[in-house]
């Protein structure tokens, strides 16, 4: 991933103030698989999409619009005619089905709501974000505690930014009370990397901790598994059930939730999103392709066990 991270609460790029995590409470648990001795409490195999479960649209949050980089998330009905939400036959998915993701650009003024691009061509994209948060504060799923997985297939493209995240309950009524996981931010163009990251954003005691992962495979040739294991106070980010290394300390990341304490007293869990954005922090190609105006990711399933 590139040096600049791009914030996925809002549309600014920023430095990560890194500290070196702690390498002690997960050691244990990141050398064995992360499902075991754990039961699956959620399964989602995107057989169809469940609108009782899953809510389409901006990142549910009271602080900005919701949208960010390039492209408009469409609610669960489309945008200017564009529906990027289907359920599609794929022999690589487990049972045969998957969710598939797409961002298309429509090239024209469009209208819609609260989003910052509408009148500007390069920002006239339409994609997609499925979340179980809601911007009333509702979540409908969320855990405090487990391992989360996403079997993902990543598109190559030079603007495609999809990711696998999970926010707290309470940032969406309370940013300040913010943490954000990325298990997974994959660059189109960078088709064996991706980045991981924590965010604990705003003030008092913002924190941030991340690191590239070299995969040695490529990401947009077939579905990979994509995985973050959380406990009373830290995360632990996996590829293919193994845990990432930190390239800062050359061991499995293991980073401190600064905020563990709070969200206990406050009760509060994580929730997950799934998210094909379009990145803004690059000049946008002069010489775009028509067969990459309209481009998918694809998802087998979201699975959570505690």
């Amino acid at each position: 991933m590139s040096k600049t991270l791009i914030s996925r609460r809002g549309f600014i790029s920023t430095a990560a103030a890194c500290l070196l995590a702690n390498p002690s409470a997960l050691a244990s648990a990141g050398s064995d698989d992360p499902t075991a001795a754990r039961s699956l409490v959620f399964d989602d195999p995107f057989s169809q999409l469940d609108w009782a479960v899953w809510n389409a649209g901006p990142k549910a949050g009271t602080w900005d619009t919701g949208f960010y980089g390039r492209s408009a998330f469409a609610r669960r009905t489309g945008e200017e005619g564009f529906n990027p939400y289907s359920i599609v036959d794929d022999p690589r998915a487990q049972d045969g089905k998957a969710l598939q993701i797409s961002a298309k650009y429509i090239g024209n003024p469009m209208s819609v709501p609260a989003y910052y691009g509408n009148n500007t061509s390069e920002f006239q994209w339409i994609s997609g974000n499925i979340q179980t948060g809601r911007k009333d504060g509702t979540v409908t799923k969320g855990w405090r505690k487990g391992y989360f997985e996403a079997r993902m297939l990543f598109p190559s493209h030079p603007l495609t930014w999809p990711a696998f995240w999970l926010m707290n309950d309470h940032s969406i009524l309370d940013p300040k009370t913010s943490i954000e996981l990325d298990v997974v931010e994959h660059k189109g163009w960078e088709r064996t990397q991706y980045g991981a990251y924590l965010h604990e954003w705003g003030q008092p005691g913002e924190h941030h901790e991340g690191t590239g992962v070299s995969v040695g495979v490529d990401l947009t040739t077939d579905y990979r598994r994509y995985g973050i294991l959380i406990d009373e106070n830290k995360c632990v980010p996996y590829f293919e059930r193994k845990p990432v290394i930190d390239t800062r300390t050359g061991e499995p990341a293991n980073w401190s939730i600064h905020r563990s304490e709070n969200l206990d007293l406050a009760g509060d869990t994580f929730w997950p999103l799934l998210t094909l954005a379009m990145r803004s922090d690059i000049p946008y190609p002069s010489d775009m392709k028509e067969d990459q105006l309209h481009t998918y990711m694809r998802i087998d399933y979201f699975r959570a066990y505690i």
